[in-house]
Formats: structure tokens, sequence, C-alpha cells
């Protein structure tokens, strides 16, 4: 009767672990962005400890001269010729009850880098908001 308990209680102690491990990966995926008219595809996979989200693909990826956009404005000099629809926008993203935190958040149009949460609000859309002290900024991403 004993070892049936024991290993009762094993079962459930990996069980609760590959949840919470499900309830982390289901950032994973591609998902459209719309802000102020761009539109562009963020993928989000895991990336060492937590999570990252890169742009893939980016509508209008081109300059008027022709040439590919590129990451121009990032403060990182070696990084400003990165394409555009190859950016890592979202880094280092933790996940603890329902928000995936702890990271930052890169915006391309400024060069800027902010504090991040992200959580769902339902199936389907991920709110993102880019935080910098009492301020903040949401965005609605919806998975593909």
């Amino acid at each position: 009767m004993k070892n049936a308990i024991m290993m009762m209680l094993m079962v459930l102690c990996c069980s609760m672990g590959s949840m919470a491990q499900s309830a982390a990966d289901k950032i994973i995926g591609t998902y459209k962005a719309v802000q102020e008219g761009r539109e562009s595809k963020v993928k989000f996979s895991k990336y060492g400890d937590g999570y990252r989200g890169q742009i893939i693909w980016l509508k209008n990826n081109k300059n008027s001269d022709g040439s590919i956009k590129t990451d121009v404005k990032n403060p990182d000099k070696a990084k400003r010729n990165v394409p555009a629809d190859k950016i890592v926008i979202i880094d280092k993203v933790t996940y603890e009850d329902g928000i995936w935190q702890n990271g930052k958040i890169y915006d391309p149009t400024s060069g800027k880098t902010y504090k991040v949460e992200i959580r769902f609000c339902d199936a389907k859309t991920l709110e993102v908001k880019g935080k910098l002290g009492p301020f903040f900024k949401k965005v609605y991403w919806t998975k593909l």
C-alpha cells in the first residue's frame, strides 16, 4: 500500500512539472503584430532559460531605393546591418503564474529597449506591455 501511494505521489509530481512546462510553452508560435500601420510577424521560441520573439516577416521590408530595411536605429552599431525581418524584439522572458516577464522588448523604430510583460487575453490574443518606470504601452498580437 505504501509503495502504491509513493508511486502515485511521484507520478503526480512529475505531471505537475510537465504541466507547468507546457503552460510556459504556450507562447511558442507565430503572431501577427500591427502597430501604427506597420505589419509584421513575430515568432516566439524557447531560447536558453526563457523565450525569445524575433521578427520573421515584415510588410514593406524595402526602402524607397529598393534596398532591404535594416536595424539602423540600434544603439549597438554591430547590429545596424541586421535585416528588419530578422530583428530580435523580445528577449529573455521567463514564465511565472500566467505571465512572461523579466525580459526586454526592443523597439526598432526608436532604438530603445524597455521591460516587458506578456500574457494571453484569450486563446489567440497576446497582450504585450512595454514598461518604463510607471509608464507603459500595450499592444495586442494575434496567434497565427
